[in-house]
């Protein structure tokens, strides 16, 4: 028998021994450590033995335990029993520093089905990708608000993969992505960090807005080939499970925001970029596309209106088209704000200019009633008061796309 074997066999033994059915992390952490034994990862690990959160079954002793651990081709002449008689605690246990577990490792992590969600763009391409389960770095790109992040999540909801996403902020390090030690209950113990939960399950994981990361993000080089990487704090190596994948969104090809539109983001190592071998450029959706989520969207909020949610993707559609062309619109609408004000609409009471206005509140004066105004040309039923003095801030845009 090897010496794993053995270790095995004494572990099991101890444990059967304290006469229980269950026992806590805790206890099996006391067990091995009153008794000078490993901690028992294998054991642990094995979705078998979980009663629960935190707890696990005691085996019964009726099987030889050796019989586990053998090959299948192997033959045991011999099974020796351990008889190792149960240690009760005395005093406090001495420190020690064990593995935390997330409500990211403990539930399923399957994204849910958003039934007004519209595909479009890269949606076909991204599927197949994760589809094949292989590791394929993708970077995708595009304007705040056109639903990159989104069309992950609703990949996986259609496939039921499981789905770990972690937004990015300039304060986001190397523990917050791998894992580190924190202290609990004046313990020190160790949470695995969102990449290495992804890594373990095989899951499919969002980097959201990576470009809004700390630009030292080279711990993620060695996760962006696919190999098992280290956990330097720990010195564990975790190799990714089959199905692992990795998706990132951004706002810039990681070559950081000129015009200050995105600020905050930052220029990323090339290094890092070649590291994705696919970059997908997701662009607004076409208005027929729009026009089908803003619908729906009505709907679902309850006051279904075809003809505004008309107006609402030609108004965004022609105010994009103005920030287009340099200096005609220093904003745009994008498809989430369109969303904000079709859920704003029934609240409102099928008030149009009263939705619209507030959820323009958060441009500029100038910006937010040049918007109106051009809303107000393209809806006939709307009527801007002239206390608004729109006409003036108006011109710029108007002057960019012609007469609506």
């Amino acid at each position: 028998m090897s010496d794993r074997s053995e270790a095995r066999e004494k572990f099991l033994s101890v444990l059967i021994a304290t006469g229980k059915t269950v026992v806590t992390t805790k206890e099996l952490l006391d067990l091995c450590e009153t008794n000078d034994l490993k901690e028992p990862q294998w054991f642990t690990k094995d979705a078998a033995n979980r009663a629960g959160r935190g707890q696990f079954h005691v085996p019964n002793g009726a099987v030889p335990v050796s019989s586990r651990f053998d090959a299948p081709d192997s033959k045991v002449e011999k099974v020796e029993e351990v008889v190792v008689a149960f240690q009760p605690l005395t005093g406090k246990p001495k420190p020690r520093v064990i593995s935390v577990v997330t409500d990211l490792e403990d539930q399923g992590i399957v994204p849910t089905k958003y039934k007004n969600y519209v595909p479009f763009g890269n949606f076909e391409d991204l599927k197949s990708i994760i589809v094949s389960r292989q590791f394929y770095p993708v970077f995708i790109t595009g304007p705040s608000g056109n639903g990159k992040s989104m069309s992950v999540e609703q990949v996986c909801a259609l496939l039921g993969r499981e789905y770990v996403c972690v937004s990015m902020t300039p304060e986001t390090d190397e523990g917050d992505l791998l894992g580190n030690y924190i202290l609990i209950d004046n313990q020190m113990v160790w949470r695995d960090g969102a990449v290495t939960v992804a890594a373990r399950r095989g899951a499919v994981l969002c980097i959201d807005e990576i470009d809004y990361g700390a630009q030292n993000l080279s711990c993620l080089q060695r996760v962006l080939e696919g190999k098992p990487f280290l956990l330097k704090k720990k010195g564990e190596i975790v190799t990714p499970a089959q199905g692992f994948q990795i998706i990132a969104t951004a706002n810039t090809k990681g070559k950081g925001s000129e015009d200050g539109r995105y600020m905050f983001t930052n220029v990323l190592n090339e290094a890092f970029l070649e590291r994705f071998p696919i970059t997908f450029e997701q662009e607004w959706a076409p208005q027929v596309v729009e026009r089908k989520i803003v619908k729906k969207e009505l709907e679902a909020a309850g006051r279904g209106d075809d003809e505004f949610a008309n107006h609402l993707v030609i108004w965004a559609s022609t105010i994009r088209k103005a920030y287009d062309e340099e200096g005609a619109s220093s904003e745009v609408i994008s498809t989430r704000r369109l969303v904000h004000i079709a859920r704003a609409y029934p609240i409102f009471n099928g008030d149009r200019l009263k939705a619209i206005t507030y959820c323009l509140n958060r441009f500029d004066e100038e910006t937010k009633k040049s918007f109106i105004d051009l809303y107000s040309k393209i809806d006939a039923t709307i009527v801007v008061s002239n206390t608004m003095n729109t006409e003036p801030a108006a011109e710029t845009v108007e002057q960019s796309v012609g007469e609506v």
